[in-house]
């Protein structure tokens, strides 16, 4: 704890006094990334190529875990993960192409609505959908209760046609916001020009197209990364159908006993190189090619004015796609925690409440929800301080070379697998020696909630860095000459013009912790289970009523969360706060 404070201490001396951030972002914040990304990272990765070195076996120097692991089912879990990542970021860009296209230059009803719409399936975690789905359409689902046959579309959706479809409805939002910047900052004399030299609507698009292919490669290199690392598809529908996923390999190779640390290690090894090779393609394409097309002279792009026809494909499309990706599962969810355990049809008495009277009174069940709420009350404060350090270090001018291995490390970071990190967590603190110091980490929820802190950071960051770059600092500056303090001067002068970025970090960090399933599955406490370990084992259990029910709750209890917070910095934040960066 001592420690912990001193490192705490130091690291709000680095915001308040700018100038300690200095080359390398300050010793405080380099050992903070040390023990909770670079050592676990490391170590585990490590294993594969010398498990001498750390006690996993005689070998000092080998790659015959590589060998292992491309071969049989492990291999084919990587091929697998390799062409639902490449097919599930292809369609997730064309699809977010066309929301972003319709909510940022036409005239379709409601914009404000779709975008937090977005907000919603972004911070939805994968597995709650997947789960959603399979409670429609498993052999005891409720379209069977309703006396809909579902063995033709069952048979079809798990497989990798329904691991693609989940995943991509995950993908979306990341491709959006990608897509929708660049398209929203896109002025309309391209276009203009098109037209006047006789090009049709489609001709002058076809033309937009390619100056937003910084957006689209960034999409899709970012919808790969998250797709390739996700794990809740992996074990709901990709487990199902017995379909393998490199993610779910790695959490066998991990989780059985014994543990077969290095070949894991392999698969790691084999997970973050494709990432790389995503950022390599991303690279590539864009090397030698100039899209500086925004200038002081930009014009501002007009909407297109829809008719009622075309108003109505618009909403249509609008609302088959949000109807997929969350309406039709959380219906599916909903319904079923209605339904008696023992009913085989639903009428009005097959429907209870009695699935939500045994959650709500059941420790076992709802205590997970409040553990999980207190470690992402935690985790996700954390998260947004060291990414306001984090970015500030990152968009100073004289920002030196450290600074960009930084920035390194946290893109990395971003794309890496969080079954990897979590694994990276076992090893390191689980190590003979750290128990002989007197450092009992390994078992306990400090290291649970150090696991997700290192895997919120880098993300929480990537969201900070844009508006942090935004923030003219001499005002901070003249308030300091003025004779403020280090913490008011940035409370009066910076964090008001990041208040809404800080406060969606926050939620984007609180509802990922509560619901995140890997880093969960493989450090949670014995007898202290998390939100996601707790739904994910009484659906392996059969047990579908109370997980289902627990589902719904937590998911209700999330949308609280999002609208108490958001309410209160409506009421309670000054007015000038909530001017910036609103739209009028």
């Amino acid at each position: 704890m001592v420690i912990a404070d001193r490192l705490s201490a130091r690291l709000v001396g680095a915001v308040t006094r700018p100038g300690r951030l200095g080359a390398l972002g300050g010793p405080a914040l380099w050992a903070l990334f040390f023990l909770i990304l670079l050592v676990p990272i490391g170590l585990f990765l490590l294993v594969a190529v010398s498990p001498a070195i750390v006690g996993q076996g005689r070998a000092w120097l080998t790659f015959a875990n590589f060998a292992t692991a491309l071969q049989g089912q492990t291999l084919q879990g990587l091929v697998d993960s390799l062409v639902v990542s490449a097919t599930t970021a292809v369609i997730s860009v064309a699809v977010a192409l066309g929301l972003a296209w319709l909510v940022q230059r036409t005239t379709i009803p409601g914009r404000g609505l779709w975008t937090l719409l977005v907000w919603v399936v972004l911070l939805t975690p994968s597995f709650l959908v997947s789960l959603g789905w399979e409670r429609l359409l498993e052999p005891d689902g409720i379209l069977v209760h309703l006396g809909v046959p579902t063995t033709g579309i069952a048979n079809v959706f798990f497989g990798p046609v329904g691991v693609v479809f989940v995943l991509t409805t995950k993908g979306v939002p990341f491709a959006y916001f990608a897509i929708s910047a660049a398209l929203g900052a896109l002025g309309r004399e391209f276009e203009d020009a098109a037209r006047t030299h006789g090009a049709g609507r489609w001709a002058a698009l076809r033309l937009v197209l390619p100056i937003l292919a910084p957006a689209f490669w960034s999409a899709l290199a970012i919808v790969f990364a998250e797709t390739i690392s996700d794990f809740g598809v992996a074990t709901t529908i990709a487990a199902t159908a017995n379909f393998p996923i490199a993610t779910q390999t790695l959490f066998n190779a991990v989780d059985n006993f014994p543990a077969n640390f290095p070949v894991a290690a392999a698969v790691g090894w084999l997970l973050v190189g494709s990432v790389g090779l995503a950022l390599v393609a991303q690279s590539r394409a864009l090397r030698g090619r100039s899209y500086q097309v925004l200038s002081g002279r930009t014009r501002p792009s007009v909407r297109v004015r829809l008719g009622r026809r075309g108003r109505a494909l618009a909403l249509t499309a609008m609302g088959a796609f949000f109807g997929l990706s969350l309406g039709v599962p959380f219906a599916g969810a909903l319904s079923a925690s209605l339904v008696k355990p023992t009913a085989s049809s639903i009428t009005w008495n097959s429907l209870t409440l009695a699935n939500y009277a045994t959650v709500l009174h059941h420790p076992t069940l709802l205590g997970p929800l409040g553990l999980s709420a207190a470690l992402a009350c935690v985790a996700a404060t954390v998260a947004v301080v060291v990414g306001v350090i984090v970015a500030r270090t990152l968009t100073r001018r004289r920002a030196g070379p450290s600074a960009r291995v930084l920035d390194l490390l946290l893109l990395a970071t971003v794309g890496l697998p969080g079954i990897v990190l979590g694994a990276g967590y076992i090893f390191a603190y689980n190590l003979p020696w750290l128990n002989d110091i007197g450092i009992h980490l390994y078992g306990t929820l400090i290291l649970l909630d150090m696991a997700y802190l290192a895997n919120t950071v880098p993300s929480t960051t990537r969201l900070l860095v844009g508006p942090m770059a935004q923030v003219q600092f001499g005002l901070h500056d003249a308030a300091r000459v003025h004779g403020s303090g280090g913490l008011r001067a940035w409370r009066t002068t910076v964090v008001p013009l990041l208040s809404r970025s800080l406060l969606w970090a926050w939620l984007f960090g609180f509802t990922g912790i509560l619901f995140e399933l890997p880093i969960s599955q493989l450090l949670y406490p014995p007898g202290q289970e998390t939100l996601a370990v707790a739904i994910n084992a009484a659906f392996a259990n059969y047990s579908y009523a109370p997980g289902t029910t627990l589902m719904v709750v937590s998911v209700g209890f999330a949308v609280i969360v999002v609208g108490v917070v958001l309410l209160l910095f409506r009421i309670g934040a000054p007015r000038g706060w909530q001017r910036v960066g609103s739209a009028r």
